[in-house]
This record gives C-alpha cells, sequence and structure tokens, in this order.
C-alpha cells in the first residue's frame, strides 16, 4: 500500500516537469522561428534555386524558347574556361597577398592602441572609419590617389625619388594593378580586424603579465609567451573570416579596373556578375555561384577544425 502511495506521488511530480519541459520547448521553438524562417528564405531556398537555375539555360530576360535542363553542361564550361581560371586565380593571388597586408596592419594597430595612450578612444574611432565608408566611396577617393600621371601617389614618388622613379600607371599596368586593390581594400577593412584583436588583447587576463614581470621576462618574452599564445583563437578567426572575404571581392574590380588591364584583375564574383547581367546567361552565372560557394564552404570547414584543434 506504501508503495503505490510512492509510485502515485512521484507519477504526480512527473507530470507537472513534463508540462513544463514541453512549455520551455514551445518558448524556445517560438523565439528561434523568427530566425529559422529568415535563414530559409533568404539562404536556403536562394541556394536551392541558384543549384536548380545552374542546372539550366535560364537567360536573364524570358524568352520564348522554353528553359530545359543542361545537367552539368554549365559546370563544365565554366571549367573549360581560362578565364574562370584566370579569375580564381586572380582572387587566390589577391587573397595571398592581403592576409599579410590587411591582418598585419591591423594586429600592429591593435597593439598600439592597447596602450595607455591620450585620446586612445578618439584614436580607435578614427582608426575605424575606413571601416565603416562605403567601398564606393573609398574607390572614388583612391582612384583619384591612383591618377596616372599626375595623380597624388605618382606625385609623392616622384618628390621622394627627385625623379628618378617614373609615373606608375596603378591601375592600367598588369603588374601594378592588383596591388593596388591590395593597397585600397587592406586599408578600407582593417578596421574590423583592430577591433577583433583589441578584443582579443583586453580578454588577456594582467595577472599573466605581472607574473611574466616577476620571473624576469623582457617586453619581448612576455609578448612572445603571453599575447601571442592568448591570442592565438583571434588569429585563427581573423586569419579565416579575412581569407572568405578576400574570395569574395567584386566592388573595386567594379569600380576601378572592370576586370582589366588584360584580365589582371579579373575574379570570380566579377565573372559571375558580367556572365549573368552583362551575357544574361543566368544558368551559367548560377553555376559559378554554386563554385563559390562551395570554395567558401571549404574554409568554413577548415575554420571549424582550426577551432575545434584550439579548444575554441
Amino acid at each position: 500500500m506504501v508503495m503505490q502511495q510512492s509510485i502515485s506521488s512521484t507519477s504526480v511530480r512527473k507530470a507537472p516537469a513534463r508540462r513544463h519541459d514541453r512549455g520551455r520547448l514551445m518558448q524556445e521553438a517560438a523565439m528561434l522561428a523568427p530566425a529559422v524562417i529568415l535563414l530559409t528564405f533568404f539562404l536556403i531556398l536562394p541556394f536551392l534555386l541558384s543549384f536548380w537555375t545552374a542546372m539550366t539555360n535560364q537567360p536573364l530576360v524570358p524568352r520564348p524558347t522554353p528553359v530545359r535542363f543542361v545537367w552539368f553542361n554549365n559546370f563544365i564550361r565554366i571549367f573549360q574556361d581560362d578565364l574562370f581560371w584566370t579569375a580564381l586565380w586572380n582572387v587566390s593571388r589577391f587573397t595571398f597577398w592581403i592576409i599579410p597586408a590587411q591582418c598585419g596592419l591591423a594586429f600592429a594597430t591593435a597593439l598600439l592602441l592597447h596602450q595607455k595612450l591620450p585620446f586612445r578612444n578618439l584614436l580607435r574611432g578614427m582608426f575605424f572609419l575606413p571601416a565603416i565608408t562605403s567601398m564606393v566611396v573609398v574607390c572614388v577617393i583612391w582612384g583619384t590617389l591612383f591618377q596616372y600621371p599626375t595623380g597624388p601617389f605618382n606625385q609623392i614618388l616622384g618628390f621622394l625619388s627627385g625623379g628618378a622613379i617614373q609615373p606608375i600607371d596603378w591601375l592600367g599596368d598588369p603588374q601594378w594593378a592588383m596591388f593596388s586593390l591590395v593597397l585600397l581594400s587592406a586599408w578600407q577593412a582593417y578596421g574590423f580586424q583592430m577591433i577583433v584583436y583589441l578584443a582579443g588583447l583586453q580578454g588577456i587576463p594582467d595577472e599573466l603579465y605581472d607574473a611574466a614581470k616577476i620571473d624576469g621576462a623582457n617586453a619581448f618574452r612576455r609578448f612572445w609567451h603571453v599575447t601571442m599564445p592568448g591570442l592565438r583563437p583571434t588569429h585563427v578567426f581573423v586569419l579565416v573570416i579575412t581569407t572568405i572575404q578576400a574570395f569574395k571581392l567584386y566592388t573595386q574590380v567594379a569600380i576601378l579596373t572592370q576586370g582589366g588591364p588584360k584580365s589582371s584583375t579579373e575574379t570570380v564574383v566579377h565573372y559571375m556578375v558580367r556572365s549573368g547581367f552583362e551575357e544574361q546567361k543566368m544558368g551559367y552565372a548560377s553555376a559559378v555561384s554554386v563554385i563559390l560557394f562551395v570554395i567558401v564552404l571549404i574554409i568554413a570547414l577548415i575554420q571549424r577544425q582550426l577551432l575545434r584543434r584550439f579548444d575554441v
């Protein structure tokens, strides 16, 4: 009899718990619903539609002839197009150059602004300003700086060299065009990485530096054995994010070089947009977007593995 009463009392206690769990699950589902809906309509469905369009000969403007499936012909044509491989090589080269330039500048600036300087917050805002400036505005300004042969950069080089250095066609010379875009992009976007590095520096406990001083470590040893290990997750995050953003290079190319000169600044995104809107081959352009998605996905998976490795 006592056992039956205990069982019944236990079941009575479990019933409100189950109702509470069910209510909590419904509350969590309601909170997740807006994000899931937005991701579905603006990320998942567009990708599925892009993959479907990549299998067709869909034009930009509807034509009398019906749209038909071409299956993987668009992908085959892309891989057989030398311009696509040139664009992929150019964006890889841009990524290889922009990572040390942009991340190095951001890291050095963050180390400087982490010190107890007068007007430190004002300086942080000034250095971060280019990152929130429209890329179109930045391109117009830098286009003036790059102007050949009487632009400010050429004037400065001529003055410093006493006329020994001839004016450089920054955007019209295939040897300098991509380098010019690297300079522009590194200056415009390094502020974001700077803020990330500042957050990482502020997350390192001061006690570690105090302990290193007690052990007799000089400034370089404190930097190498305390700062660098403490910023390891930050380095990984900045490296991967910069790589992903570099592969999506488009605005600078569209405004300043249009892929030239001699396709030296052609990128995958510019190649995709030109195929879709200028040549009106939406199916072909969708196939390029799928390939770019796969590239970015691979980079994201590498990021995930790196974060696991460093226990982030």
